[in-house]
């Protein structure tokens, strides 16, 4: 069943043209010039409860201006959303109940004083039930180490430690819905790895619903079985990650050992080539529609002794930058034709 429904999303802001010229400052008192940017383009997707979904995209694709109106904080230029029943910027109050947010660069926690206290005040916000409250501090103690910090001020927290106390925060009063915007931005190797597992155990423990905005393909790797692209404010591919893999993935890898190192050495199949070679390690790119792993294998096994060989996929971080320069490409060609038709 979709918790969340999206038809047809659009949102425009406008942006003052700025006068030029003497006098230019003064003028622009009075400027009433403006053009309009879109920053989300008609936009429809749902997502199912209990859905852990990727939500990526280049920097000013519309990700951040999409969270903005699911959460309810912008109101939509024209379309249709639909969060548990709720329609975001109409019933913000009971829509702020239901849904948890973090946002990768602004906290929620008061700054002066320890995050435990922030949690305090949350619990009398919310009006989370005393129960509710013990067990969901003790869950995130247990998950998050909130132990090692809690009484500490916010402001002398780490980036790491900042960012586990505002996912405890999210979460306290039981959201059913996860939005998190760029939650591991600029977070050490260790503590992303406690942000993973955290979100990891909500999703599967208490089915809580996440849409996770990134720039680290890592995250989605680790986290995500959908992932939805944006770019331009229009999505380019929602689906799986093995779909995208296979689909845009291209050419995949054989790396392959042999018995003796030779001199570089030729192949016969004419989807295939040798892309590098260290010592008696080669590595073969093919093309996956075309030629299959097995008959590489048995091409080079035909004149060569092997000792050990392995597949590579392309890495999806590969996959989506080649999405996001296609995207770009396009847009490119689109402004040269409209140039030419004037």
């Amino acid at each position: 069943m979709s918790i969340i429904r999206v038809h047809n999303l659009r949102k425009e802001f406008q942006r003052l043209v700025p006068k030029k010229g003497p006098f230019a400052a003064i003028r622009n008192l009075w400027n009433t010039d403006y053009s309009v940017h879109t920053a989300v383009n008609d936009i429809s997707f749902s997502i199912n409860q209990g859905e852990l979904v990727g939500y990526i995209g280049p920097n000013g694709a519309g990700k951040s201006t999409s969270i903005k109106m699911l959460t309810g904080i912008l109101v939509p230029t024209s379309g249709e959303i639909e969060v548990a029943g709720r329609i975001p910027h109409k019933q913000r109050k009971e829509h702020a109940a239901n849904i948890g947010v973090v946002f990768g660069q602004k906290t929620q926690l008061w700054w002066d004083i320890p995050a435990i206290e922030s949690y305090r005040v949350l619990k009398t916000i919310y009006k989370i039930p005393d129960s509710t409250y013990r067990q969901n501090l003790d869950i995130f103690r247990e998950l998050l180490d909130l132990h090692e910090f809690e009484q500490t001020p916010v402001r002398q927290l780490s980036l790491g430690q900042r960012m586990r106390a505002d996912l405890a925060a999210a979460l306290m009063h039981d959201p059913s819905i996860l939005f998190l915007d760029e939650p591991t931005i600029g977070v050490d190797v260790l503590a992303k790895e406690k942000l993973r597992t955290f979100i990891r155990e909500i999703n599967r423990e208490k089915k809580v619903t996440v849409l996770l905005t990134t720039h680290d393909m890592t995250d989605i790797e680790k986290l995500c079985s959908r992932m939805m692209i944006i770019d331009d404010g229009q999505i380019l591919y929602d689906g799986s990650l093995e779909s995208l893999k296979h689909n845009f993935g291209g050419e995949r890898t054989l790396v392959i050992e042999l018995e003796d190192e030779l001199q570089p050495i030729g192949l016969n199949l004419p989807h295939a080539r040798i892309v590098r070679q260290e010592g008696a390690r080669i590595w073969v790119a093919f093309d996956r529609e075309a030629v299959s792993a097995s008959d590489l294998i048995t091409e080079l096994a035909r004149t060569h002794r092997l000792r050990d060989l392995t597949v590579e996929e392309p890495e999806i971080e590969s996959i989506v930058r080649h999405i996001y320069e296609s995207g770009l490409n396009r847009k490119k060609e689109e402004r040269h034709a409209a140039l030419l038709d004037v």
